[in-house]
């Protein structure tokens, strides 16, 4: 039995990285895809880690040869999911988490024929207009933009099986987790997964 691919997306904002950040950190047996990446590594930031940081050529050279189950352009900077990697893990039977924004998740859509969506949605435009103004080092024409884009994440909601609003922190990690648990459950992938001990009762 192949591992779950799930994916999450949200606006900037939206809390995707510490909910996802959260979920790994209760259900360690859920694989995070590391995207490769044209952009600088921020500070803090450890390559292979965060991201797998290459050039833009290098990045090229992978698209071109098909090593991406998705890509996307996002603020001029390039973003891709390996696809040997994510096949790797989900036939060992691991669940794949992937965060990307809805370009990409309807590029794997395309190619993938089982997956779960996700989608984290802010409790109110104020709400996402705060935290975004909230980080303090982005321009006025940053913020506008990273607006824009978020509303236009957004508009994508309903191509999504799930929708959590990240109102209270506590409570949205909690809905995570439970989706997860939740797909794992299936009768389907019980049955792959337990086939020996269910025909025990037959």
């Amino acid at each position: 039995m192949s591992g779950v691919l799930f994916i999450v997306s949200s606006p900037s904002g939206g809390g995707k990285t510490s909910l996802v950040r959260a979920l790994l950190e209760a259900e360690p047996a859920v694989r995070l895809s590391v995207s490769y990446t044209t952009r600088p590594a921020r500070p803090g930031e450890v390559d292979g880690r965060d991201y797998h940081f290459v050039t833009a050529p290098a990045f090229e050279r992978m698209l071109e040869a098909g090593e991406f189950l998705e890509s996307a352009v996002i603020y001029g900077n390039r973003y891709g999911t390996s696809q040997k990697w994510i096949e790797g893990e989900r036939a060992q039977g691991h669940d794949v988490l992937l965060e990307i924004d809805w370009q990409g998740a309807q590029q794997v859509r395309r190619l993938m024929r089982e997956m779960v969506s996700i989608f984290i949605l802010p409790p109110s435009p104020e709400v996402l207009e705060s935290r975004l103004r909230g980080r303090g080092q982005d321009s006025e024409e940053v913020v506008a933009r990273r607006l824009a884009a978020a509303r236009e994440e957004i508009s994508h909601v309903s191509e999504y099986e799930y929708v959590i609003i990240n109102d209270d922190f506590t409570r949205a990690a909690q809905d995570l987790r439970s989706i997860i648990r939740a797909e794992r459950l299936k009768l389907a992938r019980q049955l792959a997964r337990n086939l020996n001990l269910i025909s025990r009762y037959q």
